[in-house]
């Protein structure tokens, strides 16, 4: 029988038979809710925080916000409250930075709440979705111009140890816009599980640049209990879900690392004495990701959006790793960075051809007409280009001829500048299409654009522009 929170009152109990790791097992209850918040007082008089993370007859197993040193059996009292853990959520939240239960970290003033949330929160109904569409620009060429990002979509970036995803993903934080239309749009910025050095990056970043405004920022250490690694991406969509819903703006949630945040279920899994499933990871990983990334989306009849891109490290460059692989699963296409373009010098080292917007097509029909039918020409173009420096390790160079040479020339121009640009070079439309099309002019003979329609040729080649058709 399910038991309603709201029916429960505060129980108090002196039962802990056990405290392993991070949790506390209490005996003799009957009546604890999952997810249901906890409040535990040590012997010193001491208050700390907790959440039931499983209940069965005659015990419940307590995860500990703060850690269980210090605690002992004897001493420790535990009071079941009788409600799940809840945020605070307000507009006031714009412009501020929280750690990652939702308590400001900034210096600044409690947030006065404009309404109390369960982080936890619901995926969206299938039946009431509405098909991602429209443009958001992120100001990067490769993502936008070859991998566009829809409204309302789930597109992760796939990376590496020791490449720049923190420094990307605070450049689409910075830049992220809705270009041509005035609608409000805000960012959701959540890093799970990262280091002091890298949270004084971020935090310096947004406050230098002016991007902090626009910004809801959570951030979790790695030095913070691992419970809280697995609360912080809920707390921020929680966020997200209120901006979007009740005040109608366009989210755009960031998540920076989702790897830390499958590590965190297996250190509690392991705990908790569960089967493991896949290299050691609880069975129900797909279940846990897929209750986070199916909450963006767009609801039918609502004006609000929430889109999401979270970041994924490939431990070791494997994209199989079960985080990764259920990651790809459950969203809509995958960016990847990629190590070689890395140690070229290119920045972003984003690869276009195993990446994939699989929306891109829906967000291409509100831009400009020669959009797709252009990232097409130019995957097309690179592919070959990646193709013969693989023959030409083999032939050598000699034996190519001159159409393979104007690709060769075009692989490593299209690298050095349509791939690469400024970490704080925000490039519309516009400019990255026009790139584009130069390139092609430069190194690509006109007989060989097969997937341009003449027309579009004709109206957007700056070799024809200005001249009668």
């Amino acid at each position: 029988m399910s038991i309603s929170l709201s029916a429960l009152k505060a129980r108090k109990y002196r039962t802990v038979s056990e405290i392993t790791g991070p949790l506390l097992i209490v005996k003799s209850v009957n009546d604890a809710a999952y997810n249901e918040l906890v409040k535990v007082e040590t012997g010193t008089g001491e208050v700390r925080t907790g959440v039931v993370l499983e209940s069965a007859e005659g015990y419940a197993v307590v995860q500990v916000f703060e850690g269980t040193s210090g605690l002992d059996v004897d001493k420790t009292a535990v009071t079941f409250l009788g409600e799940t853990l809840k945020v605070p959520v307000s507009m006031e939240m714009l412009g501020r930075i929280f750690d990652g239960k939702g308590k400001p970290i900034d210096g600044g003033p409690p947030i006065i709440p404009e309404e109390e949330r369960d982080v936890y929160g619901s995926p969206i109904n299938p039946s009431a979705r509405e098909y991602p569409k429209e443009f958001i620009q992120t100001g990067i060429s490769v993502i936008d111009g070859m991998n566009t990002l829809s409204r309302g979509q789930k597109l992760p970036i796939f990376t590496e140890a020791g490449l720049p995803h923190n420094i990307l993903a605070a450049q689409i934080a910075r830049q992220a816009t809705i270009p041509g239309k005035e609608e409000e749009f805000a960012i959701v910025f959540a890093a799970i599980g990262i280091t002091a050095e890298e949270a004084m990056f971020f935090r310096n970043e947004f406050i230098r640049t002016g991007a902090i405004e626009r910004l809801v920022t959570f951030l979790n250490l790695a030095e913070n209990p691992a419970i809280e690694r697995v609360i912080t991406p809920h707390v921020a969509l929680t966020t997200a879900e209120y901006l979007a819903y009740e005040y109608d703006m366009h989210v755009l949630v960031i998540m920076t690392d989702m790897l830390n945040y499958g590590e965190a279920l297996r250190e509690i899994s392991a705990a908790r004495a569960e089967v493991p499933g896949r290299r050691g990871y609880p069975g129900y990983l797909y279940t846990a990701l897929a209750q986070i990334y199916e909450r963006c989306g767009r609801i039918r009849g609502r004006k609000g959006s929430i889109t999401l891109i979270p970041v994924v490290t490939m431990p070791g460059g494997d994209i199989t790793h079960p985080v990764v692989d259920l990651t790809g699963y459950i969203t809509e296409g995958q960016l990847i960075l990629s190590r070689e373009l890395h140690r070229k010098g290119i920045y972003p080292p984003m690869n276009p051809l195993p990446s994939l917007s699989r929306l891109m097509k829906e967000a291409t029909r509100y831009t400009r007409k020669d959009h797709q039918q252009l990232s097409d020409q130019l995957y097309y173009c690179y592919s070959e280009a990646v193709d013969l420096r693989s023959l030409v390790a083999v032939i050598g160079e000699e034996a190519l001829t001159e159409r393979d040479r104007a690709y060769l020339a075009f692989g490593d121009a299209f690298e050095r500048r349509f791939i690469n640009q400024g970490i704080y070079e925000n490039r519309d439309l516009d400019t990255t299409l026009e790139i584009a099309w130069n390139l092609l002019c430069e190194y690509i003979p006109e007989s060989e654009w097969k997937r341009l329609d003449p027309e579009l040729i004709k109206m957007y080649c700056p070799r024809y522009r200005g001249k009668p058709s």
